[in-house]
């Protein structure tokens, strides 16, 4: 059973043509017969490839308009039969053997894609015949070989040179469990969109069953501890952020170092100006915009030192070398990440191999909602992806506010967003001067934000406050006016705004309300 397997007979029938006519080309330079369908068959022989088209090989016609093409005795047979024991029905019968199937299906995701899709052209669209054939192959799959990644026939065809015409067992059995996983990944998309249509044969937000497919990318060295295994299976589909980033050098990315980076890359994605992120445990520790990357650095690891120290650097514009150069002098860091970095940059990166550096591809939306997904015991928590385009801020006190203040609101805004809650970020002229992660009391948040500032000899006079949530008290807004806030950016909507907005303005205190919340847990 586990032998090389002459191919002899080939079976193509591709929605995506895209290196089928060089793929067949060398198919039949090894004198295999090509058997094909309508439009793949037209290709082939508009490039004097001898091909025999399904319905004379079956001397069944295609019809209802190419929904029936395949599905005859002579093609299954023909893919399922085993050699060694069907041999006897399969020459009575008529039944030549198959042994390569090349077949990728009809384009559903694509279409359900289109914003003016209908039910009628995403049926049309669901593939039959395909899948059936994959499936069939896949199974027999000691004896027949399917393919349906174009970026496996350079393989197959370098195989099929070193092996006189033939594939080995283990490139069968790759190429079977790619197979499984295509069609599971094909239905499952069906099932959601199905799934997801109401009465009217309308599209809600979420599917009555939800289908994922995730590929293994690498096995981790451990999981967030020592003791625990982990792994790490990307969204074949999704080609941006953290899974489209190169890794330019250093060790493996750990389990740990994929959620920093996740949690740097997000947070940089939201400055709006140059800067610089330093993240430890998925939190900033301080964050600065720059006229370029070096001072971006400094001012960001100028916000508080002791917690930058092996933590994550990431940046939204290219690392020079003056960078790179001052960051591995003065601090021991984890991973840099940025979207590029001079030629002298990487040179001087090599004298710390340990240290990893990420480039990654610039924030780019698709206009389609990304989700954000969570497990639970016998479950998955799904919800939409927590940015939302800024609305327009509200001033609900008595004081005006400069246009320096509201760049500062701004940008401390811009970073609560990124810090687990209850949250609180202070800051001025564009640095964090103190960050507050994680407490239980947005009032001990506040308070551990002074805290960081005071240790670090930054003063908080003429700065600014922001809270990913409201201010439930207006105790947070005493602690800020004694630490000498200026301004204070939040939510709003407690049942507390009002006195809340009496005391600031009592203190002198400029109030903004964003009326969106964001929550980090």
């Amino acid at each position: 059973m586990h032998k090389l397997r002459t191919i002899k007979r080939a079976l193509i029938s591709v929605s995506d043509k895209q290196g089928i006519v060089e793929f067949a080309q060398k198919l039949a330079s090894y004198n295999i017969e090509i058997l094909s369908t309508g439009g793949t068959a037209q290709l082939l022989r508009e490039h004097q490839i001898t091909v025999t088209e399904i319905e004379n090989y079956t001397g069944f016609p295609e019809m209802m308009d190419g929904r029936l093409k395949t599905l005859h005795p002579k093609i299954y047979g023909g893919i399922l039969g085993r050699r060694d024991q069907d041999l006897e029905t399969m020459t009575n019968h008529d039944l030549p053997a198959i042994d390569l199937v090349v077949v990728n299906l009809y384009p559903f995701q694509a279409t359900i894609a289109r914003p003016d899709v209908s039910l009628d052209s995403a049926i049309e669209n669901i593939d039959i015949g395909g899948p059936t054939m994959i499936r069939a192959a896949a199974k027999n799959f000691a004896w027949c070989t399917v393919v349906t990644d174009i970026n496996d026939y350079t393989k197959i065809i370098d195989e099929l040179e070193t092996q006189q015409g033939a594939l080995s067992y283990q490139s069968r059995m790759n190429l079977a469990k790619k197979a499984f996983s295509h069609t599971a990944q094909y239905d499952g998309i069906i099932s959601n969109y199905f799934t997801s249509l109401n009465q009217e044969e309308k599209t809600e937000t979420f599917s009555t069953v939800l289908n994922l497919q995730y590929e293994l990318k690498e096995i981790l060295r451990y999981g967030e501890n020592p003791h625990q295994q982990a792994a790490l299976y990307l969204n074949p589909s999704h080609k941006r952020g953290l899974a489209a980033t190169t890794q330019l050098q250093g060790k493996p990315l750990s389990y740990n170092n994929i959620l920093d980076s996740q949690a740097a890359l997000t947070l940089i994605h939201n400055l709006k100006q140059a800067g610089c992120v330093i993240v430890k445990h998925t939190n900033p520790c301080g964050v600065a915009l720059g006229e370029n990357a070096l001072q971006a650095y400094q001012h960001a690891f100028q916000a508080d030192p002791q917690s930058a120290f092996g933590g994550i650097i990431a940046f939204n514009q290219a690392v020079d070398e003056q960078t790179m150069q001052y960051i591995l002098s003065n601090q021991f860091v984890e991973i840099i990440l940025a979207p590029a970095f001079s030629a002298i940059a990487l040179e001087i990166a090599q004298t710390k191999p340990n240290c990893r550096l990420l480039s990654y591809l610039p924030n780019q939306t698709d206009g389609k909602t990304q989700w954000d997904l969570r497990s639970i015991d016998g479950g998955v928590l799904v919800q939409s992806n927590v940015m939302i385009p800024d609305q327009h801020f509200e001033i609900v006190t008595q004081q005006q506010l400069s246009p320096e203040l509201l760049i500062d609101l701004n940008f401390a805004w811009d970073i609560c967003k990124s810090v687990k809650s209850n949250a609180i970020v202070l800051a001025k002229n564009g640095q964090t001067l103190g960050i507050g992660a994680g407490q239980t009391s947005r009032v001990f948040s506040l308070e551990i934000a002074c805290l960081r500032a005071k240790q670090n000899n930054l003063s908080l006079q003429g700065a600014v406050l922001a809270s990913d949530a409201f201010f439930p008290f207006k105790d947070n807004v005493e602690l800020a006016h004694q630490a000498g806030i200026t301004a204070i950016i939040q939510p709003g909507g407690s049942q507390r705004d009002a006195e809340v907005i009496e005391t600031a303005n009592a203190l002198g205190i400029a109030m903004v309300f964003t009326k969106t919340r964001y929550f980090l847990h």
